[in-house]
């Protein structure tokens, strides 16, 4: 007889469900976690994100550094400028009074509105035009009282400013003139007709002082060689001589001097 092996409902569970009994400590409650490699990946992203961050705050932080010095320079600048309008205002103002008191003749005072333009005037280019003007008139206010070397001086001053300035040449010309520095004088005419070559009053000028500068050349040839002489009888006078018994005779060939002595 054959036996037939009944399966118990126990056992009948059992093999319906063979791999249901212990829940494995890596499976999940349904939802999807990332593995350890997956974020040690992902943290040299998140710092790269980070520092590019940092180096456009970094870069930002620059670009209005250097925007607010640019302002700051602007700023500057600007008041600066202003600055120099006011005092260039002030000194024209002074030189304007000057120019009246002038023309009233009131050379003294004028002599000091000038001076007082002059210090007003902003250091630098934008007032060389103005302070040259002014020494100018403090020298036609000098030659006007008579001070001549005054007069040189202060054209001098102004020509350092502005080297072409022919009104402080034709001054300075005309005070040398008058302290017989013919010399100087027609070297600043001659300047004035390389400046301006239709100036006749410069040619006129250097026409005639050219004899009254020859003249004084030889007159003050004259006194030296006297002035040698005197010095030259004092020391040889000691011993019974004097220069007269020296004569110097002219090589026309070379132009060099032979000195012979005469008893």
């Amino acid at each position: 007889m054959a036996v037939i092996e009944e399966e118990s409902p126990g056992e009948k569970k059992s093999q319906a469900n063979p791999r249901t009994a212990q829940p494995s400590g890596n499976d999940s409650d349904g939802y999807e976690t990332a593995s350890d490699t997956e974020l040690n990946d992902a943290v040299p992203e998140l710092q790269s994100h980070s520092h590019g961050n940092s180096s456009a705050k970094n870069g930002d932080r620059d670009v209005s550094g250097e925007v607010k010095e640019e302002e700051r320079q602007e700023t500057t600048e600007s008041i600066d400028t202003e600055a120099n309008e006011k005092a260039l205002a002030r000194a024209n103002d002074a030189k304007l009074e000057g120019n009246a008191l002038f023309k009233d003749g009131l050379y003294d005072e004028a002599l000091s509105k000038y001076e007082l333009a002059i210090q007003a005037s902003p250091d630098g280019p934008s007032s060389t035009e103005i302070r040259s003007i002014c020494y100018a008139n403090r020298a036609a206010c000098f030659s006007k009282l008579g001070k001549y070397e005054e007069t040189i001086k202060e054209c001098t001053k102004a020509l350092e400013l502005n080297p072409t300035y022919m009104k402080a040449l034709l001054r300075r010309g005309e005070a040398r003139e008058k302290l017989e520095q013919y010399e100087e004088s027609i070297a600043d005419m001659t300047k004035i007709l390389e400046l301006d070559p239709s100036n006749d009053q410069a040619r006129r000028t250097i026409i005639r002082l050219k004899p009254l500068a020859d003249e004084k050349r030889e007159k003050m040839k004259e006194e030296m060689i006297g002035k040698l002489k005197e010095m030259g009888n004092s020391i040889l006078g000691r011993f019974g001589m004097s220069v007269d018994n020296f004569k110097a005779v002219k090589d026309p060939n070379t132009g060099s001097y032979s000195v012979s002595f005469q008893q």
